[in-house]
């Protein structure tokens, strides 16, 4: 009894080790990913099981770099960008960007606004959309967003729901096993469609600036030492130890980063796999092949919850959809702020970072309005994934200079393997993005 109580301590403290990097992986799966792993499995089966075995060091080694540029700089990607490089640069990162993040938000408003109208059938999607829209902006301008995710990360367990039921479809383990292992890949435009979505919505470039500006707010939190260590370097005769000790200190944080990263990048890609294989049994299998509305995604969950499918289903979207808008809207509002030179964070009070927050209020009510352009919230779901995925690898390219800038990373700039993994992921992103394209004017 004893060690069952201590192995569940070890756990329990092991998880609060960990941070932005799990928030990170939670956020990754947002109504965003729900859709677009969802779609994979009923389009093609398992023929695209095996992007989660390439994705998963792919974005852990991305969101490192991104993890290790915050804590080195202890400041916002955007503002890097902004000491560093051009403006011209500065504003190409920003028109890349913020539309997407912008689409991303309404799709997911959208989304949650129909799996409600699923359990309330009587009730508009956009009465759900519109009060969804109002409790966020409530949300996020008077609780800090650690508050918010302590909370709303239960919401997401019934994702955990997708893992049980292939062992009660009982699904074909040698086809799940050529799936995962041996890639298939289809020349024609809907195969590659579905691979840039499952990409952007994997590598999204919202997770880059929200993991750069965690990181930085959590070293800030953390140690004054990091804040204040030019100053301590040029005031004190011991400059050099200071400097060591300071240079070992951040070594210690970059470690437990990086398990940080890999745990968060793991959950999100086990989610996903389990998505896909769950559709691919449940939906491909009976031949839906083709998910146009909420109501058919859930169905995937009906085997194991009957008719509480479509509660866990809607659940699982409107506790990744809050979790995620403050992520994507506060993405937003740092890109933003960054650039004109406006001060605050998600933890700051909305009279100590007005802007900061107006920025946020704006996304939303945008994001609000594009669901009246009438795409189904599927399709613009996984739109937006596609979009990420045409986008990404610009981001990529300057994430990639900046973590090998030795003016701005100093002693810690990329090893091989980062180097490795990021230009991988460069050519992998942009040769789907290629080819998107060829085959949309084929």
């Amino acid at each position: 009894m004893n060690n069952s109580k201590s192995f569940f301590t070890k756990i329990k403290k092991f998880f609060k080790t960990l941070g932005p990097g799990i928030i990170t992986g939670a956020s990754d799966d947002d109504p965003s990913g729900i859709a677009t792993y969802s779609q994979a499995g009923a389009r093609f089966g398992f023929a695209t099981l095996w992007t989660t075995i390439v994705t998963f060091p792919l974005m852990a080694g991305i969101q490192e770099m991104c993890a290790r540029i915050g804590l080195v700089t202890t400041v916002g990607l955007t503002t890097t960008l902004k000491k560093h490089y051009s403006k011209p640069l500065l504003y190409f990162m920003m028109v890349l960007s913020v539309p997407a993040m912008i689409l991303n938000i309404g799709a997911d408003i959208a989304g949650m606004g129909a799996v409600s109208n699923l359990l309330f059938p009587s009730i508009r999607p956009m009465v759900f959309s519109v009060g969804f829209t109002i409790l966020l902006i409530f949300l996020i301008i008077y609780l800090p967003y650690h508050k918010i995710v302590a909370v709303l990360k239960y919401l997401c367990l019934s994702l955990l729901l997708y893992i049980a039921i292939p062992f009660f479809t009982h699904p074909d383990w040698s086809k799940v096993f050529k799936g995962t292992f041996i890639p298939t890949i289809k020349f024609n435009k809907d195969f590659i469609e579905i691979i840039v979505a499952i990409l952007g919505t994997t590598i999204s470039p919202y997770l880059f600036f929200w993991q750069v500006s965690m990181e930085a707010e959590d070293v800030k939190k953390e140690n004054q030492l990091i804040l204040a260590r030019r100053k301590i370097v040029k005031k004190t005769e011991a400059g050099a130890d200071t400097k060591k000790k300071e240079n070992r200190f951040l070594g210690l944080l970059i470690r437990k980063m990086e398990a940080d990263v890999i745990v968060g990048m793991f959950l999100s890609v086990m989610v996903m796999f389990f998505i896909i294989l769950t559709a691919g049994t449940v939906l491909f299998s009976n031949g839906i092949t083709q998910i146009d509305t909420v109501e058919q995604a859930a169905k995937a969950l009906e085997p194991i919850a009957g008719k509480f499918s479509y509660l866990l289903f809607a659940i699982g979207v409107i506790g990744t959809g809050l979790i995620a808008i403050p992520v994507l809207s506060g993405s937003l509002s740092y890109i933003i702020s960054e650039t004109f030179g406006w001060k605050g964070n998600l933890d700051k009070k909305f009279n100590q970072a007005k802007p900061f927050y107006i920025v946020i209020i704006i996304s939303l009510l945008v994001g609000l309005l594009i669901n009246e352009i009438g795409i189904s919230p599927i399709k613009a779901l996984l739109y937006t994934a596609i979009l990420y995925g045409l986008t990404s690898p610009v981001l990529i390219g300057i994430l990639l200079h900046i973590a090998n800038n030795k003016k701005i990373m100093k002693s810690h700039t990329n090893g091989k393997l980062s180097n490795v993994l990021g230009f991988i992921t460069l050519i992998v992103m942009t040769l789907a993005a290629i080819a998107l394209i060829y085959f949309q004017f084929k």
